[in-house]
């Protein structure tokens, strides 16, 4: 099974200093039929005005991945963390018993374009921590990066859940092939650009709930970047 979502029919809120699409059900947004996908919560497509940000709130148990597309994002958080992520970070926070921070458009010129992904934890009430990592262009090119997962498995960041994140960068001739293992389930979320998986054309927002699949290929991208999602 392969059940495309198409951009459009996301969620939306557009605040001025925030252009927020909303994969799934999120703060005034709301859609019982979309309220996540296995053990994935949110997926928010954001762009924030120059000088715009979230000024510190809270979080708890859960599991949040920042994936900048273009742009700085400055991070501060009471554990101390302060750091400005930028195209190709990947920012991961485990909430567990609270955290507070705050995220900032670092520059005063430009909007800062990145996906805020929730995933729900096996666990609860565990210590709260940090991690970012930078993953190169050329470990993405043609083939799915793992950058986040249970293990820290291939140098990837880790979360507290039996879930792993890939990145890829798709264009031209280069094609992809994946085998979900049994009982796996997925979800791919095209973050810019256009491909094909398995002959479906998705483009730039387009996600894609993925069941029972004995093999997923991507092919013709046209600059397409996309994740996906490996999911209990």
């Amino acid at each position: 099974m392969i059940e495309i979502r198409n951009a459009q029919d996301r969620g939306h809120a557009n605040h001025g200093w925030l252009n927020s699409y909303h994969t799934f059900s999120f703060a005034e947004y709301f859609d019982p039929a979309h309220m996540g996908w296995r053990t994935l919560r949110v997926i928010n497509d954001d762009t924030v005005a120059p000088k715009g940000g979230f000024a510190t709130h809270g979080h708890r148990d859960m599991e949040i991945i920042s994936y900048v597309l273009d742009g700085q994002l400055a991070h501060r958080d009471s554990m101390g963390s302060s750091a400005t992520i930028r195209p190709g970070d990947v920012q991961v926070m485990s909430a567990g018993t609270g955290i507070r921070h705050s995220e900032f458009n670092a520059s005063a010129e430009h909007p800062v374009h990145f996906l805020q992904i929730w995933i729900t934890p096996d666990r609860t009430g565990t210590a709260p921590r940090y991690q970012e990592k930078f993953f190169a262009e050329h470990e993405k090119r043609g083939q799915l990066r793992l950058v986040v997962s249970p293990d820290g498995a291939d140098g990837s960041l880790q979360i507290l859940q039996d879930a792993r994140l890939y990145a890829g960068l798709l264009n031209g001739a280069e094609t992809v092939v994946h085998t979900p293992a049994d009982n796996r389930h997925g979800y791919i979320h095209v973050a810019r650009g256009t491909l094909q998986v398995n002959g479906i054309t998705m483009t730039a927002g387009d996600g894609a709930r993925i069941s029972n699949e004995q093999q997923l290929t991507f092919t013709n991208g046209q600059a397409a970047e996309f994740l996906y999602f490996d999911l209990p």
